[in-house]
C-alpha cells in the first residue's frame, strides 16, 4: 500500500495497523469515520487497554502519510472532528478500488449500449486495478466485508471483459477472463456462462457444451442442485443452433463489433447494479 505525492517518491505503509486504518479513513473520507469504528477495525480481536493513546499514535502515522510536501506546518488533510476522523483529499485524488468501481460501472452501460469495445477496454482496466487481496495481512468484520465486495466487483469485471471480448470475437481474451472468473468462483453459474459464450463465439460448440456438463457436475457434487433454468436454456440454445464453426483466420474480421447476440449472456447487463452499495462501508457486517 502506497501513498504518491506529486513530484515525490512512493510512501510505503508497511505496519498492517497503518494500513487497515489508512483503507477504512480513505474508503469512508465523505462521511468521517468514528473513533470507536477505527478502533474495532485496528484491533478486531479485542481493544489494548491503552487503545486510545495506541489509536492516536497509528492515526498520526497515517497522517504523516498523506501530508503533501506541499502543505504549510500543521496543515493536513486528516483531522479530528467530534469524535471523528476526517480526511479530505483532492477532487482529483484516485484510489485504485474507487477507479475500479467506476470502470465496471461504465463498462456495464457500454456493453448495454453494444459499446463492446469500450467495455473490454473498461472492464479490463478494473480487473487490472483489483489484481491484489484487499488486506490479505488483516482479519475482522469491516475488513471481511470490504474484501467480499471487492472480490464480487473483481468477478463483475472479469464476466464484463470475457463478455464484450466475445462480441469483438476476440476468442483468446473471452476465454481467459472466463477462465480466471471460474477459477475464482468455480459455483458462480455466471462465469461458467461466460465460458460458454467464449467458446461459442470461437465457432467451438463442443466445449461450449462440455463447459456446461462440467458445471453441472460441479454444482450436483457441492451442492446438490442443477444448473439455474437461465444456464439451461443457454445450453438449449446451444443444442437447438449448433451454428458452424468458424475457421481461424482473418483476426480483422474476428474482431468484427456486434450488437447483442444470442450467445451472450444478458444477465450480466445489470450486474454492477446488484453489488453491495458503497453505502454499507460505514457499517462492519
Amino acid at each position: 500500500m502506497t501513498v504518491e505525492h506529486d513530484g515525490c517518491p512512493p510512501r510505503h505503509l508497511s505496519s498492517a495497523q497503518v494500513q487497515v486504518a489508512f483503507a477504512r479513513l480513505i474508503l469512508e473520507r465523505a462521511t468521517g469515520t468514528s473513533r470507536d469504528h477505527l478502533a474495532d477495525t485496528v484491533w478486531p480481536e479485542g481493544l489494548p487497554d491503552t487503545w486510545a493513546s495506541a489509536l492516536r499514535s497509528v492515526v498520526s502515522r497515517v497522517r504523516a502519510c498523506v501530508t503533501g510536501p506541499q502543505q504549510r506546518p500543521g496543515e493536513t488533510p486528516l483531522v479530528a472532528q467530534s469524535g471523528r476522523y476526517l480526511l479530505r483529499l483532492s477532487d482529483d485524488a484516485a484510489v485504485d478500488v474507487e477507479v475500479a468501481e467506476t470502470g465496471v460501472r461504465e463498462a456495464s452501460a457500454a456493453f448495454a449500449d453494444g459499446a463492446h469495445a469500450v467495455a473490454h477496454q473498461m472492464a479490463a482496466g478494473a480487473v487490472s486495478n483489483l489484481r491484489g487481496s484487499f488486506l490479505p495481512s488483516h482479519e475482522g468484520d469491516w475488513v471481511g466485508a470490504e474484501r467480499e465486495r471487492v472480490d464480487e466487483l473483481r468477478l463483475t469485471a472479469l464476466e464484463l471483459a470475457s463478455l464484450s471480448a466475445a462480441a469483438l470475437r476476440d476468442e483468446h481474451h473471452a476465454l481467459r477472463y472466463a477462465d480466471e472468473a471460474v477459477r475464482r468462483a468455480p459455483l458462480r453459474e455466471s462465469a461458467h456462462r461466460c465460458r460458454m459464450s467464449a467458446y461459442t463465439a470461437a465457432g467451438n460448440r463442443a466445449d461450449a457444451l462440455r463447459a456446461y456438463h462440467h458445471l453441472r457436475e460441479v454444482l450436483a457434487e457441492e451442492l446438490g442442485i442443477e444448473p439455474s433454468a437461465e444456464t439451461q436454456e443457454a445450453y438449449l440454445r446451444l443444442l437447438r443452433d449448433p451454428g458452424t464453426p468458424r475457421p481461424r483466420r482473418a483476426a480483422a474480421a474476428a474482431r468484427r463489433p456486434r450488437r447483442g447476440g444470442d450467445d451472450l449472456d444478458a444477465s450480466l447487463l445489470g450486474a454492477f447494479d446488484a453489488l453491495p452499495p458503497p453505502a454499507r462501508r460505514a457499517q462492519p457486517t
